[in-house]
């Protein structure tokens, strides 16, 4: 059996798989608004499922943001609260055993490189998009984490090759401007629509209004198609990678996975791209199916 732990911005998801991969023991619950809270929900709820299955073995944690090689603090966390806390060594004296932790896109990246889409390729890079981006690298089977920690931090690079005017009211989160995931990201799609109608929809309901002949919501995912071919051409440019998957709310729309190799063929430095595309095999469980794939893998 195996442990793993996704820490999100609004959920926390605690699993015990077999060694197959099969959910032995699954349970969500929402995350608090504190740190202290964070550990106790933690706790709970490993405490639950490991009483119901027995499981006595060591934690792998799926959480936003990096951990600091210097200092073994989080850094770069959406989830503010957490930024400056040494999460290791607190969950490793609350849970009473031994913990690994590791940025969200990575152990997606690690779930999808091992047992899910890209399993048996060389490189992997995984991507969500949701309420933001963000990027993990798998090499080999094993998470790439970078000397700084940072290694796939894809979503605070900026959009390249701009046309005029495009990083306009483009403020990130983390004080620079025009950072990716101001343009890829649910949050972004539903922002340029409301700029170019006035009115708020959703992701879900602008995909529809595309299907039903709406020009608009049309011309807002042809600029998200294009914003993501040229910040995953970007990558190919630097990494080259044989896989590379989406993860997180957008990756459920289906013309992204033909329509973006077809634009990123303008950017990629290459006559020939083999790079492929695909969707996740295990979805919104792969971060914690990931957590749980850290010890034994790394």
């Amino acid at each position: 059996m195996r442990c793993g732990i996704d820490v999100g911005g609004t959920k926390i998801e605690t699993a015990i798989l077999s060694d197959s991969g099969k959910f032995l023991s699954r349970e969500r619950i929402n995350t608090p608004n504190n740190y202290t809270a964070l550990l106790n929900s933690i706790d709970k709820s490993f405490q639950q499922a490991s009483k119901h299955t027995g499981f006595d073995g060591p934690v792998g944690i799926c959480m936003p943001g990096s951990v600091s090689k210097e200092t073994g603090l989080i850094q770069g966390a959406n989830t503010t609260y957490l930024n400056g806390q040494n999460l290791q060594k607190d969950l490793q004296a609350t849970l009473n055993r031994s913990v690994r932790l590791s940025n969200d896109a990575n152990c997606f990246a690690l779930s999808e490189a091992i047992e899910g889409a890209g399993k048996g390729a060389s490189v992997v890079f995984g991507v969500i998009i949701g309420t933001g981006c963000g990027g993990g690298i798998v090499v080999n089977r094993h998470i790439l984490p970078g000397v700084n920690g940072i290694a796939g931090e894809w979503g605070h690079t900026p959009l390249p090759w701009p046309v005029k005017n495009e990083f306009e009211n483009h403020d990130c989160w983390c004080g620079k401007t025009g950072c990716l995931e101001t343009y890829i990201s649910g949050t972004a799609l539903t922002k340029d629509y409301k700029r170019m109608t006035g009115l708020e929809k959703d992701g879900k309901q602008i995909v529809s209004d595309c299907n039903n002949g709406d020009i608009v919501a049309e011309a807002v995912l042809q600029a998200l198609e294009d914003r993501i071919a040229r910040g995953l051409a970007m990558i190919i440019n630097i990494i080259d990678p044989d896989i590379i998957i989406l993860g997180g709310g957008l990756s459920n729309i289906e013309r992204l996975y033909e329509n973006i190799p077809r634009k990123w063929a303008g950017y990629v430095f290459s006559n020939k791209i083999n790079t492929r595309l695909l969707k996740p095999k295990y979805g919104d469980s792969s971060g914690v199916r990931g957590a749980a794939l850290l010890f034994g893998t790394n």
